[in-house]
């Protein structure tokens, strides 16, 4: 009752919490964390963990009843080709004969004194295949995590993009209404607006571009957290984390559970070898009963003690340590070619946020340079000494550079949590 009242206790907490986030979503920008929080709450596997539970608690339940008296009914019929009998004659007393044809219907009540620890180890090896089996679960969960961040950084690269091209927009507008007021004086030509005005058009394609690919990346994302987003749905940028190279993935605590396995495995082996003794109760009916002298159906009762030790077990016991060897040792040459693959990728992603990193130091500055260069072009477009294309040329430099940057950003941040996630921090 008590297990019972904790696992209610613990799914209302629960669904709390994913109730506050969900609700947090919609009032405000929803975060990374959350993302991950609602993902691994909606996923239909999280189902498969409670049935793991359900059936871990059924079969410890059963494992644990070995303890319990066991109970059985016996009957049988045999005909014999000979019976017992007393090779003597006397006419003072008769021996009676015994039927060929004999009958018995009994039953049995053993009681386990010791099992060798057979009972023990099956509870403890329920138990702990119950933490493999949820464990994998959560590997499998953890890799929605990768998923989240490529939909989630798309989003906020798709945002900052589209912001980018709203300045844009604002510098062509601009030169747009230079390029109309010299017009206007006579000295420039209508083609010169033209071309500012076709580009205008071009970067107005862009923005419906952005927006279309934007609204997949959110129904997608919106798919896994089992929320409609729409188009102004807004995501949080997440704040820059220090990169830890601890791996604390699920993978390394499901190989332990594997070991921790083993173990048990190793102490069933030898339990199971070990000598068994039961005190038991057997009544019912035969004919013949308890007296074999006598030809009548009656009752009988009887106890006592059973030793038994199988010793064939012995003959294989070796082998069955050495199978149980390699399992323990397959599992450790796993555990270690994960940790190899993943400080692998770790170096990689190491080298690629260093990269950003680089690449971030001098987009400041050529976004600074590209500025004023536009800015002399815009001064220079409005005395005519340059043309709307020469003016365009510059604009579209500064918008790659400002591009540039926004990418480097998004892909400097998602290449932290890219790296935590790998990680497992």
């Amino acid at each position: 009752m008590v297990k019972r009242m904790t696992r209610y206790t613990s799914k209302i907490i629960t669904l709390g919490i994913l109730l506050l986030l969900s609700e947090a979503a919609r009032a405000q920008a929803l975060t990374l964390e959350a993302c991950y929080a609602l993902a691994e709450h909606h996923y239909p596997l999280i189902k498969q963990r409670e049935l793991v539970a359900k059936s871990a608690e059924y079969s410890i339940d059963n494992a644990a009843k070995g303890y319990l008296p066991q109970l059985s009914v016996n009957g049988q019929a045999t005909y014999q080709s000979e019976v017992t009998h007393v090779p003597v004659e006397n006419p003072a007393f008769t021996i009676p004969l015994i039927s060929k044809d004999q009958y018995k219907l009994y039953g049995e009540a053993t009681q386990t004194l010791y099992d060798g620890g057979v009972i023990r180890q099956q509870v403890l090896s329920q138990k702990v295949n119950a933490q493999v089996e949820e464990q994998k679960i959560d590997v499998q969960l953890y890799g929605l995590k990768e998923r989240i961040n490529q939909l989630y950084f798309g989003v906020l690269t798709l945002d900052e993009q589209l912001k980018q091209n709203e300045l844009l927009i604002k510098d062509i507008n601009t030169g747009i209404a230079k390029t109309e007021a010299a017009i206007a004086n006579g000295t420039a030509l209508k083609s010169s607006a033209n071309v500012l005005k076709a580009e205008l058009l071009k970067a107005n394609q862009r923005t419906t571009e952005l927006k279309s690919t934007r609204h997949a990346y959110t129904d997608m994302l919106g798919l896994f957290i089992n929320q409609s987003l729409g188009e102004e749905a807004a995501l949080a940028r997440p704040a820059p984390v220090e990169p830890s190279q601890e791996i604390q993935r699920p993978e390394l605590k499901l190989y332990d559970y594997q070991a921790q396995s083993t173990e048990v495995q190793y102490k069933m082996l030898a339990a199971r070898n070990r000598p068994k003794l039961n005190f038991f109760v057997q009544a019912g009916v035969g004919r013949p009963a308890l007296n074999m002298l006598s030809n009548e159906m009656k009752g009988y009762y009887l106890g006592g003690f059973r030793l038994n030790w199988s010793l064939s077990g012995l003959y294989t016991y070796k082998k069955d340590k050495a199978l149980i060897d390699l399992s323990r040792r397959n599992i450790a040459v796993q555990r270690e070619v994960f940790l190899f693959n993943t400080n692998l990728t770790l170096q990689q992603q190491n080298r690629e946020a260093a990269k950003y990193r680089d690449l971030l130091a001098s987009d400041d500055e050529i976004i600074s340079l590209r500025a004023s260069v536009k800015n002399a072009a815009l001064a220079q477009l409005e005395n005519g000494v340059i043309d709307t294309s020469d003016y365009l040329l510059e604009v579209n430099a500064q918008d790659q550079a400002q591009q540039a940057k926004i990418l480097h950003e998004i892909q400097f941040l998602m290449a932290q949590y890219t790296h935590k996630t790998t990680t497992g921090n």
